[in-house]
């Protein structure tokens, strides 16, 4: 007699042919191809080797890093999943570094690698749980040149493209560069460095930037600039002052000063600029001083004073150049935010 299957073992069954399929579907390899996989030389411990890659027909033009077109991986579905949603989100690292010892170059020498066994190799991608199939292109040609140990001047580039006369101290220092080409050690001073160098020497790195590559120098040197043709003196400016509301309270409420507050502190600053900076100060056409006025000024209760400092509103363009700065503590000031709406205030509105 054929014994009936009960419901429950019935949906036994059913759930477990069903969890199967899925895990045969999720077992099945699937492809993923990458586009734009860039490939970049990391630096030799060998101080003395230049590795670089020589694109196709350009030997005269080495090159820190090169991009593949595309790489093809395989492996799980569920792998090929997750690996999506990871660069669908950004979080998916596609440079990759060259290492020159372990391609064994150690020498100077020119080679070609073969791409696909580089990446099946590589830890990055190994770690990834896929298997790399094909990759375009399929071979890049490697350079490895050895430096020479020589005596290298030393420059400096503004970030803000300023072209002042620098000193350095030393002038020179030593590096591995090319053989027959003129390098140069370049120092990196931003605004403020320009600013300190003008009254005392700023010390920084140097680096060495060839064919795109950029390394430091162990050496670090002192640089001055010479002082400003245009030296900041200290000048009293009239003054007016505004308010900056959020777009939460702009219209809405009004600032209401304290009966006490010194209104000639409002009205004139002590600034140390130079001429032109001090003069685009005074015709700005805008105050010269303002309070910023905060959403949560508005919980404090009307009979309870805000205290705060009014901020310079210096023109941007000098204060970059570093030719404008306040000379006096910036004026403070007691106030409330009172609804545009309310009638009487318990305070005197100025």
């Amino acid at each position: 007699m054929i014994e009936k299957l009960k419901p429950g073992k019935i949906s036994i069954v059913v759930f477990l042919t069903a969890l199967i399929w899925v895990w045969a579907d999720l077992a099945l390899d699937e492809p993923l191809t990458l586009p734009d996989v860039k490939i970049e030389v990391a630096k030799p411990t060998d101080e003395s080797l230049w590795v670089s890659f020589l694109p196709e027909g350009a030997e005269s033009n080495p090159r820190a890093s090169v991009t593949l077109d595309s790489v093809t991986l395989k492996g799980p579905a569920s792998t090929i999943a997750e690996v999506s949603r990871r660069r669908n989100r950004g979080e998916l690292d596609r440079n990759l570094f060259l290492v020159p010892s372990e391609e064994g170059l150690i020498q100077e020498e020119t080679r070609t690698i073969n791409v696909l066994d580089f990446l099946r190799r590589n830890e990055a991608i190994r770690q990834l749980g896929l298997t790399v199939v094909s990759c375009e292109p399929e071979k890049l040609t490697v350079q490895a040149r050895k430096l020479v140990e020589q005596s290298v001047e030393v420059e400096w580039a503004a970030i803000d493209s300023s072209r002042e006369v620098a000193s350095f101290d030393p002038p020179f220092v030593t590096a591995y560069v090319p053989s027959g080409e003129t390098i140069k050690a370049t120092v990196q001073l931003s605004t403020q460095d320009q600013i300190q160098a003008r009254n005392s020497p700023v010390e920084k790195t140097p680096y060495l930037r060839i064919a795109g590559q950029q390394w430091e120098v162990p050496t670090k040197v002192k640089v001055t600039l010479a002082p400003a043709q245009n030296p900041r003196t200290a000048e009293q400016v009239r003054a007016t002052y505004g308010y900056c509301f959020s777009p939460n309270t702009q219209g809405k409420y009004r600032v209401v000063l304290a009966e006490n507050t010194d209104l000639t502190a409002l009205t004139s600053v002590s600034v140390k600029a130079t001429p032109a900076a001090c003069q685009a100060y005074r015709d700005a056409g805008r105050p010269q001083i303002l309070l910023y006025l905060h959403d949560q000024d508005t919980q404090t209760p009307p009979d309870q004073w805000i205290e705060r400092d009014l901020e310079f509103n210096f023109p941007p363009e000098y204060v970059r150049k570093g030719e404008i700065e306040a000379n006096q503590q910036p004026p403070r000031v007691r106030f409330v935010l009172v609804p545009i709406d309310t009638e009487a205030a318990p305070h005197s509105d100025l």
